[in-house]
């Protein structure tokens, strides 16, 4: 989570020896612990006094929620985080709307947007009555989720019960424990400990490309936005690895009418299949947080940090030049991991933070005990032991998705 003042200083909460920590970007790290998460925003909310809070992961965005409960709780003590808290991610009836994805499709098909049909199955009975509904292949996706995580494309009723099943289950423990001694981040502990089970939903298959659009809004206007159709994932069902900046009016028009109905602010990302043969854009999610990708600077109307310093200071988005000039960009350290020799690594923008080599270092060490995951089996072992030499773009970027998982 960062913190941010109409200045556009930036302060972080993050666990320790995040690599957030190694960037020049954040002005002070402030400690998160898993185990007391509310009680670590709050203090570095009444610490720091931010003008905006920028979740940037769904569980950021959950204890924000949950801190804004608390706080209408307590009355006149806790109005203040909780004017913070609506200022920087909206209402607060818009809350539960951006987690659950059954409600979230359906007020998406009331604004008129294209959505593929979605159901929440809740046990082996609704998912057969789902799976006759929606049919196969059945895209399975537990709520409260993120990367990829918790989403299954199931073939048959019997592949589907097993998914549901394993989306359904709290984090095991053991997962939740290695994440905890090892990368020291304790996210995962208190889902697990609490054995709270997901809630899965049903959603009918959509043939087609994967796309995904970044906004930042302003009491529910869109000030910036960027379009990509994802050309690379991590795996399957992953994180992008390679994206191209397209124009989609669909998409621009399914976004704008989500951020106006629920007068959201701050940074949102969504998610789209292109249907094959027609490119119809379906919206299949919302993400309450900034994405991957929201640090890009491409241009007028396209470069949302400019969007953000302009609604805290009140002034006009200043001009800035753009990251590239290339419409294919490679992630950092995303691509890299998948293939080490890629082509989109020489081809396309690739996204290194060149001005933070302590960050690189970090990225690249943690990417290591990663790649074994991630990297395709015919890519060769002495092609992946060191960094690609790509050239360094003439303006860099200032921050990069590479969370330890």
């Amino acid at each position: 989570m960062a913190l941010a003042n109409a200045g556009c200083a930036v302060e972080a909460v993050c666990p320790a020896r995040h690599p957030i920590s190694k960037t020049s970007a954040v002005r002070h790290p402030h400690n998160y612990h898993g185990l007391a998460p509310l009680m670590s925003f709050r203090n570095a909310i009444l610490g720091t006094s931010p003008d905006l809070i920028i979740p940037a992961d769904d569980f950021a965005t959950r204890h924000l929620h949950e801190l804004h409960r608390n706080g209408k709780r307590e009355g006149n003590k806790g109005a203040q985080i909780c004017a913070l808290i609506e200022r920087s991610l909206g209402p607060a009836e818009s809350f539960p709307e951006v987690f659950a994805r059954n409600s979230f499709m359906e007020l998406a098909h009331q604004a008129g947007i294209r959505v593929p049909k979605t159901a929440v199955i809740e046990n082996r009975n609704d998912l057969r009555k789902q799976a006759g509904r929606l049919g196969f292949p059945l895209v399975l996706k537990a709520n409260g989720t993120s990367g990829g995580d918790g989403v299954r494309i199931t073939q048959s009723l019997e592949e589907a019960e097993h998914a549901l099943r394993m989306l359904q289950a709290p984090p095991l423990f053991a997962r939740a424990a290695k994440r905890a001694l090892l990368d020291q981040d304790s996210t995962l502990l208190w889902p697990s400990l609490l054995r709270r089970r997901h809630v899965v939903n049903g959603q009918a298959f959509v043939l087609g490309r994967e796309a995904t659009s970044t906004i930042f809004c302003w009491e529910g206007s869109i000030l910036a936005s960027l379009h990509f159709e994802v050309l690379k994932k991590m795996h399957a069902s992953g994180h992008a690895a390679v994206l191209r900046l397209i124009e989609h009016p669909e998409m621009s028009v399914a976004a704008e009418k989500v951020v106006r109905r629920l007068n959201l602010s701050g940074f949102y990302g969504f998610d789209f299949m292109l249907e094959a043969h027609t490119d119809n854009a379906y919206l299949i999610e919302i993400n309450p947080r900034t994405t991957q990708v929201g640090h890009l600077a491409l241009g007028r109307g396209h470069d949302l940090p400019a969007a953000l310093c302009a609604a805290l200071s009140g002034d006009r988005a200043p001009e800035t030049p753009k990251v590239t000039e290339k419409d294919t960009i490679a992630l950092f350290p995303q691509e890299w991991m998948r293939d080490p020799a890629s082509d989109f690594l020489r081809s396309g923008y690739h996204d290194v933070p060149w001005e933070e080599p302590a960050l690189i270092s970090d990225c690249v060490r943690k990417s290591q005990g990663q790649r074994a995951w991630y990297v395709k089996p015919e890519v060769s072992a002495t092609r992946s032991s060191s960094m690609p030499r790509t050239v360094r773009p003439e303006h860099r970027a200032v921050e990069v998705d590479c969370e330890a998982k």
